[in-house]
């Protein structure tokens, strides 16, 4: 690619941003109304470690030489084993998390339309809403790339514009008497919503995967994800603690579409109902892409002959279709599995475990980058700085772990061990190939 076509510092900022600021946030103010505006603080330990894992990404980014993302990265330290139980794990997480998008998108649907719903109907919306989203993939790719570039910003635009203006509505006082209403101790208070603040950040270690379309990468590529991860906190911090300070808590923990009520008592309830409106469609085309995505990642596994077969097939239009069918009946069976009381509490549920799956492939990644660098042969004060960085990355990762709860990481440890019996699987099919060949 020529230098003239290659994005600068700042275009690749931007998206950086973009592709952070998904349907992750929207709900998000609702599940840290639970806790407090004492929330805040657990932003800040969150907006650490993600900055610690950007740029630990960034660096691996940089002078990885091997294929298959963090995967790759994992297997300098863990070998193919790694790299297979790194994309394994993090393909699973996207697996989870779409289902949470799609709880999301319906949580905004029932304030739409007013609708009642109960505990199954919820399901069962959750389960027609992922396969919407699955079945226009089968044509490819290029038109589902489109629609979700364009759509994002049904979310980005109201949030964005939010952080920036809410505050001429925000009220101080109504802010601090939510500042701890469940009387939590402090310690607790912070760890309560760790899960949640991380939930908007995954997703970060994509943004280093634009190195070879980016102008001098080696200084870029660092600045575009510190600078992204960063400005994305802010947004993030800005626009759920202004929310906090317009609509009286109680209210705010009971919403299944915080942003439109939020909008409603700035403005009109019609105003509201066109930001829900834009976010539906926001967290229908997030969904979108996604759906195509998961079933990517684990198509370039199987591709690799890491992963079971039937994910590597493809249509004529190059569409991993019945992979995503496989995927989407996973999903189907997961949203029936995870039925909870209220939709927040079934988003609550779904997150902690995207989370705990997600971590997994960060920390095989930050305790490889050691054995990357060198043999990338960086220089000697680079490497002490990258793994004093990932060693903070790596504390922020088993602290948010520790976080999620012991029935997360109950039902995590289990998605993992079942991994390596799939992994034992399909190195046995490979090995039975190699003996052919010898023979």
């Amino acid at each position: 690619m020529s230098s003239s076509k290659k994005m600068g510092v700042v275009q690749l900022t931007t998206l950086t941003i973009v592709n952070m600021m998904g349907s992750g946030i929207i709900l998000l103010p609702t599940k840290l109304a639970e806790v407090g505006t004492i929330s805040i603080l657990s932003w800040l330990v969150t907006a650490l470690g993600s900055l610690a894992l950007a740029y630990a990404f960034a660096k691996c980014g940089r002078y990885s030489s091997k294929g298959g993302g963090m995967g790759g990265y994992a297997e300098y330290s863990f070998g193919k084993a790694g790299n297979f139980l790194t994309n394994y794990t993090y393909g699973v997480s996207l697996v989870i998390a779409n289902v949470a998008i799609a709880t999301t998108t319906v949580g905004y649907l029932t304030t739409f339309f007013s609708w009642q719903l109960a505990p199954l109907h919820i399901a069962l919306a959750t389960i027609v809403i992922l396969w919407m989203a699955t079945i226009p993939n089968f044509g490819g790719a290029s038109i589902t790339g489109k629609i979700s570039g364009v759509t994002v910003w049904g979310i980005i635009l109201p949030v964005v514009g939010l952080s920036l203006f809410g505050w001429f509505w925000f009220d101080p006082s109504l802010y601090r008497s939510a500042w701890n209403p469940k009387e939590l101790p402090f310690w607790n208070a912070i760890t309560a919503s760790i899960s949640v603040t991380l939930w908007a950040f995954l997703g970060l270690e994509s943004a280093c995967a634009n190195t070879d379309a980016v102008e001098n990468p080696e200084k870029n590529v660092p600045i575009a994800v510190l600078v992204g991860t960063l400005g994305t906190a802010i947004i993030y911090i800005a626009s759920t603690n202004v929310v906090a300070g317009i609509v009286p808590n109680a209210q705010l923990a009971s919403s299944a579409a915080p942003f439109g009520l939020v909008f409603s008592q700035m403005f009109t309830p019609l105003v509201g109902q066109v930001v829900i409106g834009l976010m539906i469609i926001s967290c229908f085309g997030s969904l979108l892409g996604w759906q195509f995505t998961v079933a990517q990642v684990f198509k370039s596994s199987a591709d690799e002959g890491y992963f079971i077969p039937a994910f590597g097939k493809v249509t004529k239009a190059d569409a991993p279709v019945l992979g995503m069918i496989i995927i989407t009946v996973s999903q189907t069976l997961l949203t029936l599995m995870t039925i909870s009381p209220t939709l927040v509490k079934q988003f609550d549920v779904l997150v902690n475990l995207a989370v705990v799956t997600n971590l997994v492939p960060y920390i095989l990644s930050m305790a490889a980058i050691a054995v990357l660098l060198k043999s990338a042969a960086a220089g000697d004060r680079e490497l002490k700085l990258t793994l004093v960085i990932a060693f903070v990355a790596l504390l922020y990762s088993f602290y948010a772990l520790y976080s999620a709860g012991e029935e997360a990481v109950y039902w995590g440890a289990l998605v993992t061990f079942f991994g390596w019996v799939l992994y034992g699987f399909i190195t046995s099919h490979k090995y039975d190939l190699i003996k052919r060949v010898e023979y």
